[in-house]
């Protein structure tokens, strides 16, 4: 990492965040566009009939996805963290403008797929060159910084549904609209966007993959770490893949409305969420080393009362008690998300970092992918809101204890 000291590095270090930043929101608009366009898209195509059939197509982004992720970490730590982020924005117009082609379920689904190994390779690589550029002091804000760029994403994902209801342009030349924008990006990232100086950069090529993921494995607080980043994720892959849905039928509003409702919101409060969170964590670290694990923590019991508030909010007949509870959710999930990195840094030696969060990605999105193919089959059975996300809640409560379990290492190791 730089020198905190250094006014020139410091100016580099928040420079790749900036860079970055725009590269996050990309990846999380198409996500969310896709599920606020649902009604539009399952009335064009054939075979997406009930809510299973369209928990696979989410589903089936979410397990290329992990699947992929473990290669892009490691291979984020063995090269260029750079050129392994401009390979995965290169290949993202494309599967984007082909989603906007699709005729049936199954290309769709495909397509989905195709976008889950190009985005698989993005998120590891991109918080590793932030953590090697940031130190200790600023690494949780410029984390915070960075994921605003995901919540943005998801925002303008939310606009999604008045995009597939107007006629000039629906959700096909949405997706082709984001391509175009995804390719011109990709251009200016490929001249700007810069590798951490080979002095301070983690080393390359001294660690086999089964050597790194048996250290990895092999230390308890990075399997702890792994439970905390996939229980509370369960939760927030439903309320974005699937609240847009949920709000229009409990609700009766239209898909415009829901989706901007299911994300706005949320998504807004997370901003204010990983801005607060970072700073509270980066001034916590100066009094102990866990000040970063309480902040994450404090985040994930923010995720209780608002699971329990989306269960109920139906049954008051108000759109605005479920948006209140969405904001408390965006809050908490600000909180946890911009010191999960940070936490890895704790718990992991620089070389493996990427790695370490590519592991991380493959069993919490793994499990993502089984929460929205079962959070859909649920439904088709009547199973009822509340009872499903009281089960989410407890993934998220287990959570806590995890966390306050790590171990972190000295702050000079870190």
């Amino acid at each position: 990492m730089f020198a905190s000291d250094d006014p020139y590095a410091r100016r580099m270090a928040w420079r790749i965040v900036a860079l970055l930043a725009p590269v996050a929101m990309l990846n999380y608009l198409d996500r969310q566009m896709l599920a606020s366009m649902k009604f539009s898209i399952a009335h064009d195509l054939s075979g997406l009939t009930d809510q299973e059939s369209w928990g696979r197509i989410l589903a089936a982004f979410k397990w290329v996805y992990a699947l992929s992720s473990p290669l892009g970490g490691f291979l984020a730590d063995r090269f260029s963290r750079r050129w392994v982020i401009t390979a995965s924005l290169l290949i993202w117009p494309a599967v984007t403008w082909a989603t906007g082609q699709v005729a049936t379920a199954e290309q769709l689904l495909f397509t989905r797929a195709l976008m889950g190994l190009s985005e698989a390779f993005y998120i590891p690589a991109a918080l590793a060159l932030i953590a090697d550029f940031h130190p200790s002091t600023t690494r949780s804000r410029a984390i915070g910084v960075h994921q605003m760029g995901i919540y943005a994403g998801v925002i303008l994902g939310g606009l999604g549904g008045y995009a597939a209801d107007s006629a000039a342009l629906g959700w096909r030349g949405a997706f082709e609209l984001c391509g175009i924008v995804g390719v011109l990006y990709a251009i200016l990232l490929a001249l700007f966007l810069r590798d951490a100086p080979s002095t301070e950069a983690p080393s390359k090529g001294r660690t086999s993959p089964g050597a790194s993921l048996k250290e990895l494995f092999g230390n308890r607080s990075f399997v702890l770490l792994v439970l905390c980043f996939t229980l509370p994720a369960l939760s927030a892959w439903i309320v974005r893949d699937w609240m847009p849905a949920v709000l229009k039928e409990q609700f009766g509003i239209g898909q415009g409305r829901a989706g901007i409702s299911a994300t706005l919101p949320w998504q807004a409060a997370a901003i204010f969420g990983a801005l607060g969170g970072g700073w509270l964590a980066d001034r916590w670290m100066r009094r102990t080393i866990r000040g970063r694990i309480y902040v994450s923590a404090l985040g994930m019991a923010l995720f209780l009362p608002a699971l329990a508030g989306l269960g109920y909010a139906p049954s008051t007949g108000h759109l605005s008690v479920a948006i209140l509870f969405l904001v408390v959710f965006g809050v908490g999930w600000g909180f946890f998300d911009c010191n999960t990195m940070p936490v890895l840094c704790q718990v992991a030696r620089p070389d493996l970092r990427a790695t370490g969060y590519g592991m991380m990605n493959f069993i919490s999105i793994g499990c993502g992918g089984f929460a929205d193919w079962g959070f859909g089959r649920l439904r088709d059975h009547g199973v009822a809101l509340a009872a499903i996300l009281g089960l989410l809640a407890a993934a998220a409560l287990l959570s806590i204890f995890c966390m306050l379990l790590i171990q972190p290492r000295t702050e000079a190791a870190e």
